[in-house]
């Protein structure tokens, strides 16, 4: 959901269809960023702002007073079935429209730490015990909840506050014996219980420290770039009149080495799942699981115990201290407008977010350039024809002027030459305005229009909160006019340049059961940020970086050698191994405004086989490669066996479907069906399709998974063994779907290892 919704946008490209011929040539001519901006805005009228009102509302982001008890049902629900972490999703949905110091807030608290005692999260629960008591947690019920307590202190080994708070308890029964016989006497069994658990654990020897799973999370570069902020000093930055800037290497980089790791100067998680009213839910309360609740909106640390904003149901933090610095940086402005902005998209979202982070950077001379768009179109900010002139060969360059040689900055750059994550490298990322269309231009502009609207509404005291510099916020005064177009102008940049700069942040969730031995998993779009160090990076179809995410930070290694010289290189999505020449190179112009001449393009142009192995069919008798477009024919000279595509590609529908079933079987625990059925689809696929055909790799995985759930592990690796085969020809050595099928293999090995020495363990001892 980058762009507006659907029916925003079909509005606006409607409206922009009945413009007169000669506002649409107005807007197609506009030289730069304020005219585009300041034609548009004079034709959005009242009757568009109230069609965006009407589509806003569907969205629920306000406190709704009857939802807690709802959700809290629908969570008890889910726990009454043992699934717990739907539960905790359902109590957070819950304390997110609670008002703060209510019981239903302190109900919803108490339900979830429930929850996560039941999923091990000892720390987290006892975190929800106290802000549950914080907002008013019933009397009545807090014998329950103090055993959870102690319970959880006891398996952290916190033993000495264990038996303080069994000591409390027994003093508060003693005080207030209130509860009925029966109460009475299952509370004091538990207390027993834990007395008993306490004395054995202090008479164990202290178990080894949690603290060596952040090790991985931690790394960080061998020796920082003294001028790339958050790069490896293995890297320069140079520029080029074609290619524009890049980074290269300044020695030899071996596969694996850190080559930036960089926090983004801005994200919005993406919103994917979130759906309007009108779209057919069955309450008006959402229980579905989103990424919005099981991710941190600032940080994007995983969490199933947000702490939510006070004064919206959509914002949630891993935190209070994550959600008093969203508050502080952005969120003091964005909380009224969250469905606006879930309207709008996230491209808008992002660029409202960048521009509200300028207000606490030194950016006085971003703001005169951008404030010089408006009042003098000779000093703006450069677009992509000016910034090519502007650009040096390399860093530190030299050119000629009156005679003398000076330097010639790098867009980005400050006064020193350093390149750093900042609105002023922000704003020198290219908006290539130039190469959009006037439709998405206009789209974009209206965008933004609509929400100056809306800030407008808002006093620049207010747009100013949490700035300290009075040089700053003199600076910022203008820019924080409501009359003054500025802040639009910012927004509308950025919204333009998020086509070629946005990089979608990732993270690797598990799918399938929880109760898989071997963890299934897949890579999922969390959020939109900005990085503009990573945006230094120019693209290959077949790169020699791999991109990786812990929150917010990206990591960039090496995936192969580079040699001094060489330069470094990112996949901007289109990879040899996933689309063909023809889509990438689509993929690419349309996107990124660029024809890719790569060496793996050079090559695919050249290559004659009609497709890849991982889609190629084969030939009945002799198991060759069958080739041609209606008509297939066996590539083996020797051979005289023909089909047609037509049929080839019947079969291979019918035997997608006989998988699908086998999938089902597995799903619902019967595994020597499935397993019948999977070895059956195997016969079928070797009659027709290629050893290497992603099919035949999906079969031996499924078949991997069936024989580790009877606990065949042998059997489990051979057949996920021929699987990492035909990954490892479809994605690549160095892919992350090779690291995800490797990562299963090491399950079996364990797994198997494992189980073998339980055997041998318990053979000994019946020896004995």
């Amino acid at each position: 959901m980058d762009l507006p919704v659907e029916e925003w946008k079909s509005y606006i490209l409607q409206k922009w269809a009945l413009l007169p011929k000669s506002v649409q040539v107005t807007i197609s001519k506009a030289e730069t960023l304020s005219d585009i901006f300041l034609h548009s805005s004079s034709l959005l009228q009242p009757e568009d702002e109230m069609f965006l009102k009407r589509l806003s509302r569907g969205y629920l982001v306000g406190k709704d007073p009857n939802a807690p008890l709802f959700y809290r049902e629908e969570g008890n629900k889910k726990f009454q079935e043992k699934d717990y972490t739907g539960a905790a999703v359902l109590y957070s949905k819950g304390v997110s429209h609670s008002r703060p110091n209510t019981e239903d807030t302190s109900l919803c608290y108490a339900n979830r730490s429930a929850a996560l005692f039941h999923l091990g999260q000892y720390e987290t629960c006892l975190e929800d015990i106290v802000r549950a008591q914080m907002h008013g947690y019933p009397e009545r019920l807090q014998p329950k909840m103090m055993l959870r307590k102690a319970e959880c202190l006891v398996l952290l080994g916190r033993l000495q506050e264990a038996s303080q708070t069994i000591s409390d308890l027994e003093s508060s029964f003693a005080a207030k014996p209130t509860l009925a016989a029966s109460q009475f006497q299952i509370l004091q069994r538990t207390l027993c219980r834990l007395k008993m658990k306490i004395q054995k654990k202090e008479n164990l020897t202290e178990t080894v420290s949690a603290a060596l799973t952040k090790a991985f999370e931690d790394m960080d570069l061998r020796e920082e770039n003294k001028q790339i902020s958050g790069a490896s000093a293995s890297v320069s930055l140079c520029t080029d009149p074609f290619k524009g800037r890049y980074l290269i290497a300044t020695k030899d980089i071996l596969p694996g080495e850190l080559l930036v790791k960089e926090d983004a100067f801005v994200s919005v998680l993406n919103p994917a799942e979130v759906l309007p009213l009108h779209l057919g839910l069955e309450s008006k309360w959402d229980t579905r699981v989103t990424n919005g609740d099981l991710y941190c909106h600032r940080c994007l640390k995983r969490s199933l115990a947000p702490v939510p904003c006070d004064g919206c149901s959509y914002a949630k933090y891993c935190s209070q201290e994550c959600m008093q610095q969203a508050w502080d940086l952005y969120h003091n402005i964005e909380c009224s407008l969250g469905a606006l902005l879930l309207t709008l998209g996230v491209f808008c979202h992002v660029a409202l977010r960048s521009t509200l982070l300028a207000r606490f950077e030194d950016a006085g001379e971003v703001i005169r350039k951008l404030c010089g768009d408006i009042s003098n179109k000779d000093t703006r900010l450069p677009e992509s024809k000016n910034l090519v002139q502007t650009l040096s060969y390399d860093l530190g360059g030299e050119s000629e002027k009156n005679g003398k040689t000076v330097e010639t900055p790098i867009p980005g750059c400050d006064i020193n030459g350093k390149y750093e994550n900042n609105y002023y490298a922000v704003c020198n990322l290219l908006p290539h305005t130039e190469n959009h269309s006037a439709e998405h231009k206009f789209l974009c502009a209206l965008n933004i229009s609509a929400l100056c609207r809306q800030l407008e509404a808002a006093s620049p005291q207010a747009l100013m909160t949490g700035l300290t510099s009075s040089k700053l916020k003199a600076a910022m005064a203008p820019v924080l006019c409501p009359e003054s177009s500025i802040w639009g102008v910012a927004m509308l940049r950025h919204m333009l340049q998020l086509q070629c700069n946005a990089q979608a942040i990732t993270a690797i969730q598990q799918t399938g059961s929880k109760e898989n031995i071997i963890t299934n998993s897949r890579q999922v779009r969390l959020a939109t940020g900005i990085f503009p160090v990573v945006s230094l990076l120019n693209h290959s179809c077949s790169p020699n970086t791999s991109m990786s995410f812990v929150s917010t930070v990206a990591t960039v290694r090496a995936s192969q050698h580079i040699g001094k010289g060489q330069e470094i290189l990112h996949c901007y999505g289109p990879h040899e191994s996933r689309m063909g020449v023809a889509e990438r190179q689509q993929k690419l112009r349309s996107q990124y405004f660029f024809d890719c001449t790569c060496p793996a393009c050079q090559h695919g142009k050249h290559r004659t086989t009609a497709e890849p192995r991982w889609e190629a069919f084969c030939c009945r008798s002799c198991r060759a490669l069958i080739q041609g477009n209606e008509v297939l024919s066996c590539g083996n000279a020797s051979c005289t066996e023909s089909v047609s595509r037509d049929h080839l590609v019947s079969r291979l529908q019918d035997l997608q479907q006989q998988v699908g079933i086998a999938r089902k079987l597995l799903r619902n625990g019967k595994l020597e069906r499935a397993i019948q059925q999977l070895l059956g689809c195997q016969h079928d696929a070797e009659s027709f399709l290629s050893a290497e055909h992603s099919v035949v790799g999906e079969i031996e995985d499924d078949l991997a998974q069936a024989y580790a759930a009877l606990g065949d592990w042998q059997k489990s690796a051979a057949h996920l063994q021929k699987s990492l085969r035909v990954v490892e020809i479809r994605h690549g050595p160095s892919s992350v779907e090779m690291g995800h099928e490797l990562f299963k293999l090491a399950q079996i090995f364990f797994n198997g290892y494992f189980v073998h020495m339980i055997q041998k363990s318990k053979a000994t001892e019946g020896i004995q």
